[in-house]
């Protein structure tokens, strides 16, 4: 009997919402990383990749006319941890950051500990409009908006 090769199920159908061009406009909170706060433009491209088990997706924020930061995502489910997965790279130079969490009703809202905590949350219930919110924490308890942003898919 030959190998049949796994099959994205379910988990995976989810986080196919993500996928395609995003834009919109985010709202930066004053922080250590940026006193003053402001606005930006927020550009994702995310495309459904490796069978349909992974979204993959690039992110690049401009102000003032300049891209001042660049991201890409993995996007997974696990099964065996029962968790979305999000493996984050960026243009800081810090080595990934995993961030795990769920998905409901039409909600992601993934996180992660360390020295700084951060909390990413994707709502996807608004048609071809996603709001998305991130917060830091130095504890994981008191949480501080760092950026929000409504983005349009193109």
């Amino acid at each position: 009997m030959p190998f049949e090769m796994p099959k994205p199920g379910e988990h995976h159908e989810k986080l196919k919402k993500l996928a395609g061009q995003w834009q919109g406009e985010e709202k930066m909170y004053p922080s250590d990383w940026d006193p003053k706060g402001g606005t930006a433009m927020g550009h994702t491209s995310a495309r459904v990749s490796l069978d349909g088990f992974a979204v993959l997706s690039d992110y690049h924020q401009e102000r003032d006319g300049r891209v001042t930061y660049q991201g890409h995502a993995v996007w997974t489910y696990d099964a065996k941890e029962g968790c979305y997965v999000l493996h984050w790279f960026d243009s800081m130079g810090s080595p990934a950051e995993v961030f795990k969490g769920t998905f409901e009703n039409n909600v992601l809202t993934v996180s992660h500990g360390g020295k700084m905590h951060a909390r990413l949350t994707y709502d996807l219930s608004h048609g071809d409009t996603m709001k998305s919110k991130m917060e830091m924490s130095p504890d994981g308890t008191h949480w501080n908006v760092f950026f929000d942003g409504i983005y349009r898919k193109k």
